[in-house]
């Protein structure tokens, strides 16, 4: 297949290569940046943006289910760090570590936060004595360092944002039913704002977090086939409480551990977005989170044409914002409205309203879809007044389209049934399939030898809306079942 190009501006074609795709539109499309720093990346405003929408989403959403955010420090004590075993064997190759600070070697090394159970959970223990104190709902967005050798921008980053909430509970039911909430809370933002719909479930041990009794995950499939884990919710159990000291009287008068549970989505899911929705063009931006949802691009030869299309391009994003849609005119006279179509498709807009001296006159407008179903136009010529009127149900009509393609995209690169073999495993997988489902028995060998020879793992034990009808019998590696579990290729 040969590439799609634009002059020097074009994007490799995904079906070509679907990596270099990416890469080139999360810079062309200014999301984001190399920067000077290893490993890390600059996000750019339009980006941010995007990112911004993420939070202030999934913000309210905590808060709904009752939890505060705070703050934590960035540098975490290497001895809070040591203190969990498991934890300090998972982090490890990836820890940024302070030796230096003020003109002198310190007396005890700092670790750059890679997350931050440690440094939580001791505080929790200065702050909890009774079972009246729990639970302690508290989440936190920072930022997070992790050495990555290998990094991509949004995907695998030294430096990520994220949020990261952290709690404590008086019983292991109520860690699990958190643990579980939060679970459902991503998936749902996920599919309604992101469009994204993943398969949730249980990680087998050998992908568990480290220190974690039990993780769940959101698994999300990217056009190319291969998963994306894009967030997490872990029931810790007690290792942490043990390790800080984090106890309380119970109702009985006991003193008992409490059970903790953490969870995190991070910027990686802006990578997500565009794997799921972009195209040969650029970024798809769902309309729930594009920081401009519409672009109104005025088109004039002269300056005279240019003072009167201008004046109604402003009335008319004047019009969409109080109406609630984030809008805005693109008034920049030295590009011509052609460079002007290219970038804010690139971006990713999700329309677009051009207008020039006839629509004035004619009082009408043309709207101009970022996508359209298959069959329809993208581009109509509308009066102003029904344009207008229209936008909010479009932008919906948009959200929806691009969830339903993405869900039948899922579908329909998942393969599930009985699966014989660890050869068939990798045949499905080279024959296209994303997602495969197959009975396993629940020997980690199995998983290793999988892995070695088709470069997949489990994804997910599934959750019960996603278990299969008849559950596979036989283990992929031979052997009866025990459970059923998705296997992929992922980032």
């Amino acid at each position: 297949m040969s590439k799609k190009r634009a002059g020097k501006r074009g994007l490799t074609s995904r079906g070509e290569d679907f990596s270099a795709w990416y890469n080139e539109v999360v810079q062309q499309a200014e999301l984001a940046d190399y920067s000077p720093v290893r490993g890390s990346m600059v996000i750019r405003p339009w980006g941010y943006g995007i990112w911004e929408n993420m939070q202030r989403a999934l913000d309210d959403m905590f808060k709904a289910s009752g939890h505060q955010n705070a703050y934590f420090p960035l540098l975490i004590p290497m001895s809070f760090i040591e203190r969990e075993k498991e934890h300090i064997e998972g982090f490890k190759p990836e820890l940024a570590v302070v030796t230096h600070a003020g003109g002198k070697d310190l007396e005890e090394p700092y670790v750059v936060r890679p997350t931050s159970e440690t440094i939580i959970y001791s505080m929790y223990a200065k702050w909890v004595q009774s079972y009246r104190d729990l639970p302690l709902l508290l989440n936190q967005w920072a930022n997070v360092m992790r050495w990555e050798l290998r990094t991509r921008l949004f995907l695998r980053t030294a430096e990520f944002l994220w949020q990261e909430g952290h709690t404590a509970h008086a019983t292991e039911a109520e860690a699990e039913e958190e643990a579980r909430l939060i679970l459902g809370i991503y998936r749902r933002f996920m599919e309604d704002w992101m469009a994204m719909p993943p398969l949730t479930g249980l990680k087998s041990p050998s992908e568990t977090f480290a220190g974690a009794d039990r993780s769940y995950a959101c698994e999300a499939l990217m056009q190319d086939g291969k998963a994306l884990q894009a967030g997490t919710s872990h029931m810790l159990g007690q290792n942490f409480s043990r390790q800080f000291g984090l106890t309380f009287q119970s109702e009985e008068g006991r003193e008992e551990y409490a059970w903790n549970t953490s969870w995190g989505v991070s910027t990686r899911l802006v990578g997500g977005l565009v794997m799921t929705h972009g195209d040969d063009v650029g970024v798809v931006v769902p309309p729930k989170l594009a920081p401009t949802q519409v672009i109104v691009v005025p088109i004039a030869r002269t300056d005279e044409q240019a003072a009167a299309v201008m004046q109604k391009a402003d009335a008319i994003v004047e019009r969409l914002r109080d109406g609630g849609v984030r809008a805005a005119a693109d008034g920049r006279r030295h590009l011509s409205p052609g460079a002007k179509f290219f970038e804010w498709e690139r971006k990713g807009v999700p329309l677009r309203v051009e207008i020039g001296p006839r629509d004035v006159e004619r009082g009408q407008v043309v709207l101009v879809r970022r996508v359209a179903p298959e069959g329809e136009k993208r581009k109509e010529f509308l009066a102003e007044d029904r344009a207008l009127k229209e936008v909010p149900a479009r932008l919906k009509a948009l959200q929806a389209q691009l969830l339903d393609a993405a869900r039948d995209r899922r579908e329909n690169m998942t393969h599930r049934g009985e699966v014989s073999s660890i050869d068939e495993l990798g045949e499905i997988l080279d024959a296209g399939a994303g997602f495969v489902y197959s009975g396993w028995s629940g020997d980690a060998a199995v998983e290793d030898r999988v892995k070695e020879a088709t470069k997949a793992t489990i994804r997910v034990i599934p959750g019960e809306e996603f278990r299969s009808d008849a559950a596979p019998s036989r283990c992929a590696g031979g052997g009866r079942a025990a459970m059923e579990a998705v296997w992929a290729r992922a980032y």
